[in-house]
């Protein structure tokens, strides 16, 4: 079932599906999931992203959420598509993924979105949700996030936005399905203060609110942290920028 459903009726069904069928999500062992990545990554289909992959880490952070083939995937606000397409070739002919926008992020995505949906791969799903901020067809393995965690409080949101997001994300997984946020660290301290002038949040905050929504915090990894970012700089300050103190942290739906 993967034809995707909007608004409303796309949440209300992911609610329902995800408590009621009870499937658990997948478990690949670290093997498995490393000589996915690898192949993936190693893929021509991708040659014009590869020079991106050291900065990001993307073998590593990839092999620390665990995915692997055959699974179901959601990339929230994917951007020009650089992990989606990583995705593409992790889970395979037998897994999909699901490029998603929020509602409050349409006006952002029309060129993404257009692009993405042109490179026409067979596995994934590209879609801007007309309401809500987290759906899929069909209860999923992993949700994604990267470096767009922090926005949720902004334009007015503040916590009750960011209470959304990890709700509906909550419903959309699978038992035991894994929640990754790789998000620009703010000071200790800091909360909230820092999501919209430095587009940071505070690493603590994170787990807080993800903590309060149901999951278990299951590890982090140290792989984008640095040491040099006092925090005090907006992101896209040239000094700075792509070289931020980040923080990847892993969290678990309950089976």
């Amino acid at each position: 079932m993967r034809a995707f459903l909007t608004g409303v009726a796309a949440t209300a069904l992911i609610a329902t599906v995800a408590s009621a069928a009870g499937v658990p999500a997948s478990v690949h062992s670290a093997k498995q999931t490393q000589k996915a990545v690898a192949t993936a990554l190693a893929s021509p289909a991708r040659a014009d992203q590869s020079t991106d992959d050291a900065r990001r880490k993307a073998a590593e952070v990839l092999a620390f959420s665990g995915v692997g083939p055959g699974d179901e995937v959601l990339d929230f606000l994917p951007g020009s598509g650089y992990w989606t397409r990583a995705f593409s070739g992790i889970v395979g002919a037998s897994g999909h993924v699901y490029a998603v926008w929020p509602a409050a992020m349409a006006k952002y995505a029309a060129k993404s979105a257009t692009a993405l949906e042109d490179r026409h791969l067979s596995n994934v799903t590209v879609k801007v949700l007309g309401s809500g901020i987290v759906a899929a067809s069909e209860p999923v393995d992993l949700i994604w996030t990267v470096q767009n965690y922090h926005d949720l409080a902004n334009n007015g949101a503040g916590e009750a936005g960011i209470d959304q997001m990890n709700a509906e994300a909550f419903k959309a997984l699978k038992p035991g399905g894994t929640y990754l946020v790789i998000d620009h660290a703010d000071a200790a301290g800091t909360g909230l203060t820092g999501t919209d002038t430095k587009h940071r949040i505070d690493p603590a905050v994170v787990k807080t609110e993800v903590a309060k929504a149901g999951f278990q915090f299951v590890g982090e990894s140290d792989v984008l942290r640095n040491p040099a970012d006092d925090h005090s700089a907006k992101v896209f300050d040239p000094a700075i920028r792509g070289k931020t103190d980040q923080f990847v942290f892993k969290f678990r739906k309950p089976r």
